[in-house]
């Protein structure tokens, strides 16, 4: 008799799971026996290719072009889930952008797309993702470190994005607990990714900040939302976890 695996018959959602942290989640999750589905905005041969790498190893996943600045977009991604995949039970809202400049030149348009895919797709994702989830449903969002520790200049703007999504994650955890549904943040340090990797211009800068001395790597943070997305963590909601390395110790 085979193992059951701890995420059977569950339907996750990936917001931003094409690349990076992202496609590390999406893996894990389907790895645990989830049905995957994941979003992305530009990134169509990859996300097509990983979809078809987890189909191919037995498993189900769905990619769908959506930009997390887009509302509507977002909506449909959530309702096209549910409708390919009879339901929803994991929502990760993994997706984010990051600007850096001084506060003095920080464009405004910038600025407004920070704060349209980082805060307000969460909540727009989640508001329709609840619809569909009952007992034991999970929302997972993906913070930053940067939250609690902004040690370079021209972050301002994307700390403070990272750092809503703290008291987000509380309100929401007080909202839907009676649902059974637990909400909680996780805040990853420097990850070695195509965005930031581990041999590029701010390693240098940043390795000496942490405790370990080494980037993280996206299976590190994949292992910690999936056990946030299991049964084994149902008594833990409302709450910021960090895995940084010791960055912000």
């Amino acid at each position: 008799m085979s193992k059951q695996l701890p995420l059977d018959g569950k339907v996750a959602l990936v917001q931003g799971g094409s690349r990076g942290i992202g496609a590390a989640i999406v893996r894990r999750l389907a790895r645990d026996g989830a049905r995957v589905a994941f979003t992305y905005v530009s990134s169509a041969g990859p996300a097509e290719q990983l979809a078809q790498e987890i189909i191919g190893n037995g498993g189900q996943a769905l990619a769908l072009r959506a930009d997390s600045a887009d509302a509507a977009a977002v909506q449909l991604a959530v309702d096209d889930t549910a409708k390919a995949f009879g339901g929803l039970d994991i929502l990760v809202n993994n997706a984010g952008v990051l600007t850096v400049a001084p506060i003095a030149e920080f464009d405004l348009g910038d600025f407004d797309r920070m704060l349209a895919v980082n805060v307000r797709s969460v909540f727009v994702a989640s508001q329709a993702a609840v619809r569909y989830m009952g007992q034991g449903g999970r929302i997972i969002n993906i913070g930053s470190t940067n939250a609690e520790r902004m040690p370079f200049a021209g972050g301002a703007p994307y700390a403070m994005s990272k750092s809503a999504l703290v008291g987000l994650t509380r309100g929401m955890a007080r909202d839907l607990g009676p649902q059974g549904i637990t909400v909680n943040n996780v805040q990853p340090g420097p990850v070695d990714t195509d965005m930031n990797p581990a041999s590029g211009e701010f390693a240098d800068s940043l390795i000496p900040l942490m405790a370990i001395g080494r980037y993280g790597q996206v299976d590190e943070i994949a292992s910690f939302v999936a056990y946030l997305a299991g049964p084994e963590a149902g008594y833990i909601t409302g709450a910021s976890l960090t895995a940084d390395g010791g960055f912000a110790a």
